[in-house]
This record gives C-alpha cells, structure tokens and sequence, in this order.
C-alpha cells in the first residue's frame, strides 16, 4: 500500500431505516432505533467516467408510442379495481401493506383466483406460509384453479426461475420482507435486502410487462416496513387496514401512477373469504327510526365515494379531577378543539364531565367536514336533547365557533338523500343541491345548537 494512500474505513448502516454513519452509535440518529446500526462494507472508490453506450433500441417519438399495451386489466375484484383506478397494468408494480391478519393473503387470493379464472395463468409466491397452508386457504375460500400456480420459496433467484417456467400473467409475492437474495450481504426483511429483492422484482416485472404484486409489513405506527425507497420504487401504494373487532376491511390508495391516490375500497371479511361491499354506508350507521340524545349523521367522503357515519357522544358527570376524553374512530386532538369552542363559545361546562366519542361499524372519521356532527352529538348528550329525525349534518367548526363551508356538499346530499334523509344543516353557500332533502343553511355554532329539541317535541 503507498504511504500516503488514505485508509478505507468500513461505516455502519441502520438496519431500520437505512441511515450511514462513519461510526458506531448506540441510537440511530434518523429513527431513533436502538441497536440497529450494522457494520456495512466500506465505500467504494468514485468510478471512472463512464462511456456511452450504444442503446438496444432507439428513442421513440411519445405520440408514437403504443398505449394499448399498458391498458388496465380488470382483476375480477370491482373494488379492489376501483382503488387501483380500472385494474391492473401490464408492468406495474403493486405494493399491498397491511397489519397481520387484516386479509392481505386471503384478498390477494381472491384476486389470483379471478385472474385465473379469466384465462391468465397466475403464480403465487409466498415466504410466509407452506403450500399446504395455502392450499387450505383456497380450499376454504373456493380459490382452487388449473391456472393458478403456488410456489413457497424465499429465495428471490428461485421465484425468478419458476417465473421462467410458469411464464405468468400475474406474480403476486408474499411477502417482500421473507424474500432475500444469495447477491448481497443481510438477513431477510433488512433494509439491504428488501431494496435488492424489490429492485430484482420490479427489473422483471418492467422487462416482461409482468403486473407484480407485493405484500408488504407495517411498523407499530403504521407506516410500510423496510426503507422509504420502497414506496418510491413500486407504481402503487396501498394501505389495507381494518378494526379487528370489525368484519369491514378498507384498502386505502396512497400512491398510484396510473390513477387516482385517494381512492377506497370497502370489503367484508368471512369465514368463506373476502367479498367487496359496493355500497357501505348502511354499515356506518345505526337502523333506528326514533331520535337518541348524543347522536348524529354526517356523510364523509373517502376518495371520490361519500359514505355516511354515525357520531355518537355520551357526557357524563364526574368526580376525578381530571375528567377522561375517550374516543373511537375519530381523532383524539380534534374532539379537544371541539370540546373548547363548545365550552367558549356555546357556554357549555364540560371541564367537569367525561366524554366519550365514537363512530357505528368501525369507520374512521379525520376530515374536518365532521366537526358540526362531533359538536352536536356532545351537545345533544349533555343537554339530553335529539336533532330531528333522518337529519344528517356537514360542516367545520372554527375556532371562533363559525361554521366554515366544505367541498362537496351537492354529492354528500344526493347520497343522504338516497339512502332516506329528508333534511340537513350545512354551511353557508352550499352550491348546487339535490333534490329531495330540506336544507337549512347555519352560520355559527349557535345556530346549529338551536335545532337541538326535546325527545317528545318530534321529528
């Protein structure tokens, strides 16, 4: 070695988030994980400028290009088609995460199932299970076909060879953390790994206009496990989530390439499998035909769908200094904000009292647009009064205790109006309205309270 030759010093990686530092530390700076820094080999000197090279085949005008081989293939699953704005394409590159045992294997089998049932030969690849285990599941959930073909293999360059053999029209992987690669160093579900195992796939997928599909684990908080780069390399993103107390099953788009990111799909998970639910806002609410204090019916909108839910509250007194704020289905921070403007500006005293908050059938509620139903449904517990009946409520409450205008209220009435509600409290300006249902336009918080009634003054 020269003398003067600068020594290469191997540095350390997270195995959590993938965070380099020239030097051992206990706590990665970037995640804040304990005892995830792994030594990495050291860096590679800086490369010679490369030459060009000649390219396989030249550039090609864009009003040239064929579009009709990148057109979506229907799965055979209506609302996982809806997420994924009309189906799957032809080299994209599906990334499904999802808590364990939320139905990301038995819906991804489902779909396989349809796809082969189509004609399209499908292999299913699966790290996580045996192919008894799966076999079982198909048994259960009618997904046995000719055309669908199972591998259980966690060995990428293995999957990669019976892709060769099988020459499928669908690859579904399961999982992306269970596979690892012989090329490069890491346990299988480290962040090296999963990069070379997703680079791999999405290689193949892009070569042979192969859709792949992935599953995908989550962290406790959340979010998709493994590096960030992940979500940056596939097409799509989505979220498969669900109240384990709750048959209702929601994929969520985050990320799609080829369509809209804000879609949802509803689904029910069954003994017999997974089948979609195309028209979800009767599981949202409760099937009563008299008014109960503490209640309330807004119409959220999820993507481009509107669905309704039911608000519910119940105040109580208490004797603890600190009474307790409990909530379900709606954000905990968001319900404090309400709970002060009610107090503020209302003149309603609830620092002594408990209050519980929460929505029917397991619906999550983060939009702003539920505001008015939230404080109303407080409102009507603690002054033991009823909005009238079949009466659904949109609106965002400002701090000053105005009732601020939302987007979409002509859609979130045709909706309320079809499933039986006859009238409504909105903000002022609400635009184009349907008809059928009779609006009452409420400025302030003040306003709204005031159609709070007595259980025997009627609807």
């Amino acid at each position: 070695m020269a003398k003067n030759a600068p020594v290469r010093r191997p540095g350390y990686r997270c195995a959590s988030c993938g965070y380099e530092a020239a030097k051992w530390v206990g706590r990665c700076p970037e995640c804040q994980a304990w005892g995830t820094l792994e030594q990495a080999a050291p860096p590679r000197t800086a490369l010679a400028r490369l030459a060009a090279g000649a390219p396989a085949s030249p550039a090609t005008r864009i009003a040239d290009v064929d579009v009709a081989a990148a057109r979506a293939e229907p799965t055979g699953v209506a609302e996982l088609d809806r997420v994924l704005g009309g189906g799957l394409v032809p080299g994209a590159v599906v990334l499904l995460a999802g808590e364990p045992g939320v139905g990301k294997s038995t819906l991804l089998l489902a779909v396989a199932a349809q796809y082969a049932r189509a004609g399209r030969r499908v292999l299913y690849a699966t790290g996580e299970e045996s192919a008894g285990q799966v076999r079982l599941r198909a048994d259960r959930t009618g997904a046995v076909h000719d055309e669908l073909y199972l591998a259980a293999e966690s060995d990428l360059a293995t999957v990669l060879g019976h892709v060769d053999a099988v020459r499928p029209r669908l690859l579904v992987v399961d999982s992306v953390q269970t596979m690892a690669s012989a090329t490069v160093d890491g346990l299988a579900g480290g962040v090296t790994q999963v990069r070379a195992v997703a680079g791999g796939l999405i290689a193949v997928a892009k070569e042979r206009g192969l859709p792949v599909v992935l599953v995908g684990h989550v962290t406790k908080d959340g979010s998709v496990a493994g590096p960030k780069v992940l979500e940056h390399l596939v097409d799509v993103v989505l979220h498969f989530d669900g109240d384990r107390h709750s048959a209702l099953r929601m994929v969520r788009g985050v990320k799609n390439r080829f369509g809209p990111a804000d879609e949802v799909g509803c689904f029910e998970l069954r003994d017999d499998g997974i089948i979609g639910v195309a028209d979800p806002s009767g599981l949202f609410c409760s099937h009563r035909d008299t008014a109960v204090p503490g209640t309330a019916i807004t119409v959220t909108v999820e993507g481009k769908r509107p669905l309704l839910a039911e608000v519910q509250a119940l105040v109580a007194g208490s004797g603890l200094t600190n009474p307790r704020r409990a909530v379900s289905g709606l954000e905990s921070a968001r319900l404090a904000m309400i709970l002060a403007v009610l107090q503020r500006r209302a003149g309603m005293h609830l620092a002594d009292k408990e209050v519980f908050a929460a929505t029917v059938g397991g619906m999550r509620v983060v939009e702003p647009a539920a505001d008015l139903a939230v404080a109303l449904a407080v409102a009507s517990s603690a002054r033991d009064l009823t909005l009238p009946a079949r009466t659904v409520v949109l609106g965002e409450v400002g701090l000053a205790g105005e009732v601020r205008r939302i987007a979409g209220v002509g859609r979130r009435l045709a909706e309320a109006a079809r499933l039986g509600f006859t009238s409504a409290l909105v903000p002022p300006d609400p635009g184009p309205l349907p008809p059928g249902v009779r609006v009452r336009t409420v400025a302030d918080l003040d306003a709204a309270l005031r159609s709070l009634r007595p259980l025997d003054a009627g609807g």
